[in-house]
């Protein structure tokens, strides 16, 4: 399945788009893609669904994330191979695990906002991975019966809060507008093999990133299984898991967004988002 959410932020309806690319109603069914829907017993409810059933809703809705109610919003950094050499940094031996607030959490076409103060905007196309079942201490070989699904992210960064005001990435990572996911949740049953996700990025029509889940070192079960023995992962949490090279940060020059940039990403079977880095209003 693919599942949606759609209309205004902080508004959304749950729905899903039919295998004729109709965006189908499902707030009758459940009130909204999070919590217990996400679990095995609340997506086999509906996959038994017939579609055809569903109200149509207008397509011309704004999308927002796929999931709601997110409570931990996770990353990992520098986890594709080729990512790691263009930093100039180590490869890891253990995932690089970090946080995104939840607040910066928007949908597929809403605006990157640029920061307050910031000089070093950059992107990075990613594959999220959506929790749908309670996961602690699991292992790799039961990881992936803890997870809902899959959805593309783009884990926006600012690389001077990120790297030199201190602290942990979460400076970095966290304003308004640098979590878009979506357009929707994919299933796992829909996934022949996550590890097999082609990826791509485009700055104003420019290719910037185009990769492959098969670069990850690590891949979605292990992070899943290395994660769980560090919190109790809950449904709904989302944990993005890395990107290809090709970020601003990692050209020569670096070259980093600015306002009126246009950045389009997308990977196979996931869809595609549009983004416009705007000015902070107030």
């Amino acid at each position: 399945m693919r599942l949606v959410r759609f209309g205004a932020p902080g508004e959304e309806k749950p729905g899903l788009i039919d295998d004729e690319h109709v965006l189908r109603d499902l707030s009758h069914e459940i009130d909204d893609i999070a919590g217990s829907v996400l679990s095995r017993d609340g997506l086999a409810h509906l996959a038994s669904l017939d579609p055809k059933s569903l109200p149509k809703a207008d397509p011309s809705h704004r999308l927002g994330p796929p999931v709601g109610r997110i409570g931990h919003f996770l990353g990992i950094g520098r986890n594709y191979a080729e990512h790691a050499k263009e930093t100039g940094a180590e490869t890891p031996t253990q995932p690089l695990l970090f946080s995104k607030a939840p607040s910066a959490i928007g949908g597929p076409h809403d605006d990157i906002i640029m920061p307050k103060d910031a000089t070093k905007l950059d992107y990075e196309a990613e594959i999220a991975i959506v929790i749908g079942e309670e996961a602690l201490y699991v292992s790799e070989a039961e990881a992936m019966d803890h997870v809902a699904g899959f959805c593309l992210c783009n884990d926006v960064t600012e690389r001077t809060f990120q790297k030199d005001r201190g602290g942990q990435f979460i400076k970095g990572k966290s304003s308004p507008g640098f979590g878009p996911l979506g357009p929707w949740l994919v299933t796992k049953d829909r996934i022949e093999d996550p590890q097999a996700f082609d990826i791509w990025l485009n700055v104003n029509g420019e290719p910037r990133q185009k990769g492959t889940s098969a670069d990850m070192i690590f891949s979605f079960a292990t992070l899943v299984s290395h994660i769980s023995h560090f919190m109790k992962l809950m449904p709904g949490d989302v944990i993005t898991t890395g990107t290809p090279a090709g970020v601003g940060a990692g050209m020569n020059p670096p070259r980093f967004l600015q306002v009126g940039d246009i950045v389009t990403l997308g990977a196979s079977g996931l869809g595609e988002q549009r983004l416009v880095v705007v000015e902070r209003k107030s």
